[in-house]
Formats: C-alpha cells, structure tokens, sequence
C-alpha cells in the first residue's frame, strides 16, 4: 500500500526536515520519498488545508477498562478515540479485571490489539492483583511486551515494597510509574483543599498528600539508582521538588494531565462530578507553575489520564461519582487551544510525543527516508467541535465547546486513518 501525504509542515525537532512543507511518499509503512510535488498515481492521496505532521502522539497513563469493566471502554473503542486524538501509541493501565499482573494477560492485551492503527503497549502491575502487598510477576511480563510497570490509580503505599521494586527493575532497566498520592492523608477528601473547598463545605485532600509521597519516592529512587516516572502531578511545589531532583542528576521524568493544565479548582463551585479527578484539580497559581514546568523541561509529557466512566457512575451526588474524565480525544485540542500562546508548537508536540518515546524506550522514528511511518496529522487553524466521542463514555466537560487546533489523522501500521 501507498500512502501520499501532500504539503505537510513538518514539527519534529529531531528530523532534519523540521519546519518544511513537504511531500511525503510511504510504501508499505516505510518513507520512501520526501520532497515537494512527488507523482505517485497509485498512492493514496492524504491533502488537507494547513496541514502539520508530528511524530505520531504517545499517551503513556490510559485506563482502557478490558478486561473486565467493558461497559465502561473497550480496547476497541478506546483505540478508536486514540487515533482521533492523534494518539499511535498507546500505554495501558493495569487496574482490570484481572488485572495485567502477569504474563498471559498481557499477551491477551497485545492479541486483542494486534490489529488496530494504533499501538497497544501494557503497562504491568507493580504488585500481584495491584493490592500493594507483593511483587508481581514484573520479568515474566518485561519479557512478554509490558513496557513499563505501575499499579495505576492504586499507587504503591508501602516504601517498602516500592523500594524492592525499584531494585527489581534495575535488571532489566525497568521504569516504574506513579500517581503521587498518599491515601491517609487524602482519605475522605472531595476536592483540594483550599478556600473553595472551605466556601462549599466539601472536604479537601491537601496538598501535602502528593508532596509526601513525591519525597518519599524521590528518597527511594535516590537511594536505588533506579528509574522513576510521576504521573499526574498537579502543585506547583512538586514541579519544584523534580526540578531539583533532576538537577542532581536523578533518573526522575514526570507528566501532567490536559484537565490540570486548563483547569483551576474554581470549576467546581457547581457540584459538577465531571470535574471529580484524582488527583484533583488544584489552584491557579498551581495551574501556572505547572504551564512553567512544561516551558522550562522539568515536566516531560502530557499524559491523558484517560479513565472513561458509564453515565450512572458520574450522574450522583459528587461525594459518591467515580473520580476521572474521559480525555483522550481531545487532549491536543484542549492543551493548545489553552496554551498555544504560551508554549511553541513544536516544544508541545514534544510533549506529546518525543520525550514518552525516548523515556519509554519506544523505538519511534524521526521523518526521515527510510523510517518507519509513525506521524500525527494536525491542523492549528482548524477548530475541534465535538459533541460525541468514539469512546463508548462520555465523562468530559470539553464535549460540544470550540477549540482551537483539530487532528487530522495518523498513519501507522502502513495504515492511514483520517479523523471527522
């Protein structure tokens, strides 16, 4: 099969094509040809207004739900909204049922997956069954495709067993992924906790509960040597703390979720659930420092945090709706219709794509003749309008708002998908 990609501005800092407007032929998923007005009448013709090619989008922390909760995402549907989102590859979490804590389960993920646009990579279960207790079977599913190892939304509460390990994936020079949240300090909690949280009488998780942990996991991975990701920071002290951290030369990377970047507590004066994440959103001033840390390199990536829900579990009182939003889809859109003032086009793009591809080992390629097709088709004067999801949930407050920036498509797997 051929593809032909016409008139495409290149955003990929690493390619020696970046920032030109270019053709580029694939055959059979590989460059073969980059260069302005190429003839190809077999080819599949890809043109569109604007059009921007990228690295195809890693989303490193998404909760697909299969096995065992398919009413809320499937593999299918959540790998249907990844490419709308401009997503090629994809990072499962682990907390299914059963969860993805040993070697067959993450073989049935990839099986499942094999033959979708976009790339399925499980993240394994840092403890058997994710119930913090014991080490799970982390080798076994290193050596069978699992890319990296977290409990999830269940992080590791016991230093101990966090310490063991981060020893243990030394040997296969493993990186663990975690959430910084401190159950007991959290417990109960709605919101953060600040003057809003104190305004409508709901009870707050402090910010404290992610600092803690991010200390002690700091000390831990100091201590190791080892390898350590956070995820879904969301205070303007912990951007602080890793920012020191990699200073001293730790081998520290950490994300941040679209909703924390755009968002400030504020948005939960109307009791609305579908702001109900974990962690939560926080202060504006948290808001910035997080849009700093993405400017000056200490945060690395956006990662979605996609975790869809059915409409029962968000349509209840707020104490009793299910924490999360479902926001894949629109996870380009809503970061630079917010930012695009703020942050250069191609420094979000890496973002997006470059640094979770070389933390993660992925083996993405930059445009060259030769590479492997792996790109993302956006456009940044197209608007993104969209009042239903690919994903079989609907827990987004972005769903029937503009925004500015629409992806176009991907190609991948000698497979071209144009999104609506």
């Amino acid at each position: 099969m051929s593809i032909l990609i016409r008139n495409a501005k290149v955003i990929d800092p690493s390619s020696e094509y970046h920032l030109q407007t270019l053709d580029i032929l694939i055959e059979d998923g590989i460059v073969k040809e980059i260069a302005t007005n190429i003839i190809a009448p077999q080819a599949q013709v890809v043109d569109a207004p604007d059009m921007h090619l990228s690295m195809g989008f890693v989303d490193l922390f998404a909760d697909y739900r299969e096995p065992g909760f398919e009413h809320k995402e499937t593999i299918i549907s959540g790998l249907n909204g990844a490419a709308e989102g401009g997503f090629t590859t994809v990072m499962v979490l682990p907390n299914t049922q059963p969860t993805i804590s040993s070697k067959s389960i993450v073989q049935y993920l990839k099986k499942t997956a094999e033959d979708h646009a976009v790339g399925l990579l499980p993240i394994g279960a840092i403890s058997a069954n994710v119930e913090g207790k014991n080490i799970a079977e982390m080798l076994d599913m290193h050596a069978n495709g699992a890319v990296a190892f977290s409990d999830g939304w269940k992080p590791i509460q016991n230093a101990g067993l966090m310490l063991k390990a981060l020893e243990y994936v030394k040997a296969f020079d493993g990186t663990l992924i975690q959430i910084p949240f401190e159950d007991n300090l959290s417990a109960g909690g709605l919101m953060h906790e600040g003057i809003n949280s104190t305004q409508q009488g709901m009870p707050g998780i402090p910010t404290i509960s992610e600092t803690l942990m991010l200390h002690r996991d700091i000390e831990l991975l100091r201590y190791t040597q080892s390898k350590l990701h956070v995820t879904g920071i969301s205070s303007a002290e912990s951007v602080a703390m890793i920012r020191r951290a990699k200073q001293e030369g730790l081998s520290i990377s950490c994300s941040v979720t679209p909703y924390h970047l755009v968002l400030n507590d504020s948005v939960l004066a109307g009791y609305d659930s579908v702001y109900k994440v974990m962690p939560p959103i926080r202060t504006e001033q948290d808001r910035l420092a997080l849009i700093e840390g993405l400017k000056d390199g200490t945060i690395d990536c956006i990662a979605s945090h996609h975790r869809p829900h059915e409409w029962d579990a968000k349509a209840k009182e707020f104490e009793y709706a299910a924490d999360g939003m479902n926001i894949q889809e629109l996870s380009f859109a809503i970061v630079f219709n917010a930012l695009q003032n703020d942050i250069p086009l191609d420094a979000l793009v890496t973002k997006f794509a470059q640094n979770a591809n070389a933390i993660f080992g992925l083996g993405k390629q930059s445009l060259a003749i030769n590479a492997t097709a792996d790109f993302a088709l956006f456009s940044i004067k197209a608007k993104t309008l969209k009042n239903k999801l690919k994903s079989k949930s609907n827990n987004n407050p972005f769903i029937g708002k503009p925004l500015q920036g629409k992806v176009l498509g991907i190609v991948h797997k000698n497979t071209i998908v144009q999104c609506n």
